[in-house]
């Protein structure tokens, strides 16, 4: 999803308004550098030159090459100079430099709706001394189209796992990889998954157990990850005895450190299409190399699902992430028999029956109950949500069903936020994607074709 500054600009204002971008299909691209910014003094990184002057080169190359989102790694110390001539308009803010931050930051020209920091439960100082910073991952959820009727997310993840090679760092970095496959089997539910990052794992290093166990990792709702280097590189088998590279990497067959993992889900098909090692765009003036890692850069399309798609998410970001995506992706023709909200002043819960009995609820169990009973041949196919502040967080207040006869069912009480969302021609709502706790914070719907 290349844009120019004029496209890169309505883009981003359009996805601030109801019904601006309903694209089903597209591209994008990724790139994962460990940026070496740890403080001269502590590390040079066996890098040339001034290490300020090249985090500033890296920070504008993001923006002249257009790599729509860019996960950076050691963003410790010189972060500023890599955002002061960098122009992507939505990066994270910095967790600050060593020892305080994770040196885990993000800048893209995609939008995200929550982003949120976990710290690694086991770190080692074995061989490095990986205990100095709080490392660990972050996750963010990426539109990468939305509007009120079809949108599309990706739940990104940003790395560094723990280094070394002495037996405490290997337990510390298998522990390291098992905790984001933890997190994206609770977090990611029914959603597409990158995971990019320096991983400081190798398939040919014995005791590296962890990305092969990624790999492994179950997804009740649809495919595995994939490593895209393993997938579009050595079809999808893991080599056995790849060279190790240089910097810059002689070729993109030899293996290093960083790797870029990803999954679709039954809401949106995704595709690597290619991988390569990056290195020789990220050069200084006179040739040496800017970082001492070579930066990954994979290239994605992805389309919206054939049987579910969802809407937008509308509300905060704030309580735990759901999904009736892994219900719904193994249900046959699914259709909404009775729907059922609770509410008092705020909207405490939200769910639906569907005609094979399945129920959907989510929320807590505050409010009073309405509902609303389809018929054989009526459909759930409108819906409004409205948002207020409660306690300093954005929640839903609001809800009001359409069904494809007329009839409406309303619980809460409305506010000036509130946007509507009509499910697709052909399509219904049949089930949610969200946000909650005691309340309904955050929350889309997911439709089928009727």
């Amino acid at each position: 999803m290349k844009l120019s500054t004029s496209r890169l600009a309505a883009f981003s204002s359009a996805l601030l308004l109801e019904g601006a971008l309903a694209a089903t299909s597209g591209n994008f691209d990724v790139l994962t550098i460990n940026v070496a910014g740890l403080p001269a003094i502590l590390n040079d990184n066996g890098v040339p030159g001034d290490k300020a002057a090249n985090a500033a080169a890296m920070g504008a190359k993001f923006s002249e090459y257009g790599i729509d989102v860019v996960q950076l790694q050691e963003d410790f110390n010189y972060h500023a100079h890599i955002y002061r001539t960098n122009t992507h308009p939505h990066r994270t803010a910095t967790s600050g430099g060593v020892p305080f931050g994770s040196g885990l930051n993000t800048v893209s020209y995609l939008p995200w709706v929550d982003f949120r920091r976990i710290k690694w439960n086991k770190c080692s100082d074995a061989s490095q001394s990986d205990c100095l910073t709080p490392k660990g991952f972050t996750f963010m959820r990426v539109a990468i189209s939305s509007d009120s009727s079809t949108a599309a997310y990706v739940d990104f993840y940003n790395l560094h796992a723990d280094a070394g090679v002495e037996p405490g760092d290997l337990t510390a970095r298998n522990d390291n990889v098992k905790q984001v496959a933890d997190y994206i089997a609770t977090w990611s539910k029914g959603n597409a998954v990158v995971v990019a990052g320096d991983f400081n794992s190798r398939y040919t290093r014995t005791g590296d157990t962890g990305i092969r166990d990624l790999l492994a990792s179950e997804n009740p709702s649809g495919p595995r990850l994939k490593d895209a280097w393993v997938e579009l590189l050595y079809n999808n088998v893991i080599p056995q005895s790849p060279s190790s590279c240089g910097n810059p990497a002689a070729n993109d067959l030899c293996e290093i450190v960083d790797k870029v993992f990803y999954r679709a889900s039954p809401l949106l098909n995704l595709q690597a299409t290619d991988v390569r090692y990056d290195t020789l765009r990220f050069l200084q003036a006179d040739g040496n190399i800017l970082t001492d890692h070579n930066p990954v850069l994979v290239n994605y399309t992805w389309s919206s699902g054939a049987s579910l798609r969802q809407s937008s998410l509308f509300g905060g970001p704030h309580g735990t992430w759901f999904s009736d995506v892994p219900v719904l992706a193994g249900t046959n023709k699914p259709k909404t028999a009775t729907i059922t909200f609770r509410a008092g002043s705020r909207l405490d819960s939200v769910g639906l029956t569907l005609t094979d009995g399945t129920i959907f609820a989510h929320g807590g169990t505050g409010g009073s109950v309405v509902s609303l009973a389809l018929g054989a041949t009526e459909y759930w196919t409108q819906a409004e949500l409205c948002s207020g502040q409660r306690n300093g967080q954005t929640r839903n207040f609001y809800i009001r069903a359409v069904t494809s006869s007329g009839r409406s069912l309303t619980a809460g009480s409305a506010t000036s936020s509130c946007q509507t969302f009509t499910a697709p021609s052909g399509w219904q709502i049949v089930g949610f994607v969200g946000q909650d706790g005691s309340e309904v914070d955050q929350l889309a719907f997911v439709y089928a074709p009727r």
